[in-house]
């Protein structure tokens, strides 16, 4: 009697079991793959959209990012929305607002601030819509991942470069991007941590990743520290902006500069011997990879929380190899 009743509780407890098996395959969701266990409705990358929010499109390189991410939906089948948050934290966010209202599958950011934009993502983590980070991250809110180079190794290799070139105890002006990105810091600590002990970091001043107002920063710089021998600029736009202050002061061969992007800009002065080199990232491996994250979470696969994209650097003895290999 005491044997059959076991077998009878071990049959039931078998049937449970396979109940709840069954009840989980057949749910309207499937797991995202994530971290976060939330469940997603399966969808095809011809039947989303997806809004892109760009930090700013006066960057050439963030020209080369949109352009990949529009090209590559394209050949796929998905609507993308593109807009340029023209490095203005407040328009940003409310671009993303608006992207929440109008509902759409998921959202691609190159966040202008870390800090500035952890609101919208906690607004799109409200309304279950997933978030893509490119190229810098943000400090709040849950994103699926962040698609980026490892900057703080990035900011090693400049600081290696500068000071193969140009010795112990060389005088250097660090050029500092956005307060608050992500990119800022992380360059900076990677190119401060190894010059520390090696170099003489003179000056540090802020040139908002902007060619421009690098310009007229690196003028300033010259006529404080006219005994610099090395400009690290933490983007592109930055060296050519500081190359350009140091030609016109007749220092070119003088003062060695290293930037930080792989814009052709500072490639093409790389090879007039303008700009000594850059830490080269792959803005078009960025946007394919920033849409194929949110592809693989619609099927339901795992997604990394961080997805790093390659650096190389670029140099005169290089960069026409370089050059040739990204066209």
């Amino acid at each position: 009697m005491k044997k059959k009743l076991m077998r009878l509780l071990m049959i039931g407890a078998v049937l449970i079991l396979s109940f709840g098996a069954l009840s989980a395959c057949g749910s309207t969701g499937l797991s995202s793959g994530d971290d976060s266990g939330a469940k997603v409705t399966k969808k095809k990358a011809d039947k989303l959209t997806i809004g892109v929010s760009i930090s700013t499109l006066s960057n050439p390189a963030f020209i080369t990012l949109k352009n990949k991410i529009q090209d590559y939906a394209k050949s796929k089948g998905t609507t993308v929305k593109i807009t340029d948050a023209q490095n203005d934290t407040a328009k940003q966010n409310n671009d993303i607002e608006d992207y929440i209202t109008k509902k759409v599958d998921a959202i691609i950011v190159n966040p202008c601030d870390a800090a500035a934009i952890t609101t919208a993502v906690k607004s799109a983590n409200e309304a279950n819509i997933p978030v893509v980070c490119v190229d810098r991250s943000s400090d709040g809110g849950k994103v699926l991942t962040t698609v980026a180079t490892d900057s703080v190794k990035g900011g090693e290799m400049a600081a290696e470069h500068l000071y193969k070139e140009l010795g112990k105890n060389a005088k250097i002006a660090e050029v500092t991007g956005i307060p608050g990105a992500s990119a800022t810091r992380e360059r900076g600590k990677g190119f401060d941590g190894y010059a520390k002990g090696k170099m003489n970091i003179v000056t540090k001043q802020t040139g908002n990743f902007d060619r421009a107002k690098t310009l007229t920063v690196t003028e300033n710089i010259l006529q404080a520290h006219g005994d610099i021998v090395g400009i690290f600029a933490q983007n592109d736009e930055e060296a050519v902006g500081a190359a350009n202050a140091v030609q016109a002061a007749g220092k070119g061969d003088q003062i060695k500069i290293i930037g930080f992007d792989g814009a052709d800009a500072a490639l093409k002065m790389i090879e007039k011997g303008q700009i000594n080199a850059t830490i080269a990232q792959r803005w078009d491996v960025m946007g394919t990879k920033s849409l194929d994250a949110v592809y693989n979470h619609f099927q339901g696969k795992k997604v990394p929380k961080k997805t790093v994209s390659p650096i190389k650097l670029v140099t005169k003895d290089n960069v026409t190899a370089y050059m040739a290999s990204i066209k």
